[in-house]
């Protein structure tokens, strides 16, 4: 995949993200209008336009947009609406979850796998269709074909332990020196398994509302050194269920013919999350608590925050796919 911006700006969701996308359509001299505060604060924080317009906003710090001029990933006035929107999401974040009393509570319940077990990975697994697991790695591609990519960003904020430890799960994410091994790629060759696009961000404007936040809270922890805490609790969030869910996925795959990169991308993250999920517990979140104890709630509130995400993106699968409807807002 070339490094240079493939995706075009996407169809708006509403008014605050038509205006983000007319801003960007120039050059940040001849910007039109964007939000203002009070436009912010009136819009649903989870809702599509919202989410959308702090998308645009992130994606100008990963690959950006084609035709979009590269200085506004900078430009002040864009950071000022940036500031509003995310003040606005993590506003609703800290009302609607109540974080673990502990790190370690947190983590505790995460390693719990349910005896009867409900959730996206469990349907894929038992019963789900090819079109279920077609539209599940198109939402998911919003995500994986930049995998990792957020968690960079915490590196220079650590030390000791805690920056060994990301550094060295970060090091796999990137396929340990080998370019065949890198994860976004091995998503791209799951895409292509199963007769999709593997354009960076080409169901920018299939994905839901659900899976624009999801890929939001990582951007948004990543790129604040003051939420370093709470990356760190997200990171872990991801490695630790990464494992069991990736062997289910795996499992769907083979059920329905998927085919071989298809099933490689899911067992590779079954063996490498096992130990990424030991690397993270005992030397990044436990090496960060020893050097910054007071950042114990932002982890704990990390991983609810993904946590509560998560399942929000799962009721939403399930719900349209037991409904026999596609979960996306434009279908394959």
């Amino acid at each position: 995949m070339s490094a240079a911006p493939v995706s075009k700006l996407p169809p708006t969701r509403g008014p605050l993200s038509a205006l983000v996308v007319e801003a960007l359509a120039h050059t940040p001299g001849a910007a039109r209008k964007l939000p203002d505060d009070e436009a912010v604060a009136r819009a649903e924080p989870y809702g599509d336009d919202l989410q959308l317009a702090l998308y645009l906003c992130y994606e100008l710090h990963y690959r950006g947009f084609s035709g979009v001029d590269d200085s506004w990933e900078w430009n002040p006035r864009l950071l000022g609406l940036r500031a509003a929107l995310e003040r606005r999401f993590l506003d609703a974040l800290r009302s609607d979850i109540t974080p673990a009393d502990s790190v370690a509570a947190a983590l505790e319940e995460l390693l719990l796998e349910p005896v009867d077990g409900e959730g996206v990975s469990y349907f894929l697994r038992d019963e789900g269709e090819l079109r279920h697991l077609r539209e599940y790695a198109a939402h998911r591609s919003l995500y994986h074909l930049k995998e990792a990519d957020p968690h960079v960003w915490v590196i220079p904020r650590l030390t000791g332990r805690a920056k060994a430890g990301m550094a060295a799960v970060e090091y796999d994410e990137f396929g340990a020196g080998r370019a065949e091994r890198v994860h976004s790629g091995l998503f791209a060759d799951l895409l292509a398994d199963l007769g999709l696009d593997t354009a960076y961000g080409h169901y920018l404007a299939a994905g839901s509302r659900q899976m624009l936040a999801v890929v939001n809270l990582m951007s948004l922890f990543g790129l604040h050194r003051a939420h370093r805490g709470a990356l760190v609790g997200h990171f872990a969030h991801v490695e630790v269920t990464s494992s069991p869910g990736s062997r289910r996925l795996a499992t769907a795959m083979e059920r329905l013919g998927a085919g071989p990169a298809a099933v490689h991308f899911y067992a590779e993250h079954v063996a490498a999350d096992a130990v990424h999920e030991q690397v993270v517990r005992r030397d990044v979140v436990a090496g960060l608590l020893a050097d910054e104890p007071e950042l114990a709630p932002d982890v704990a509130f990390g991983i609810a925050a993904t946590d509560w995400l998560e399942d929000r993106l799962g009721e939403q699968l399930l719900g349209a796919w037991r409904a026999r409807e596609s979960s996306l807002r434009v279908p394959l």
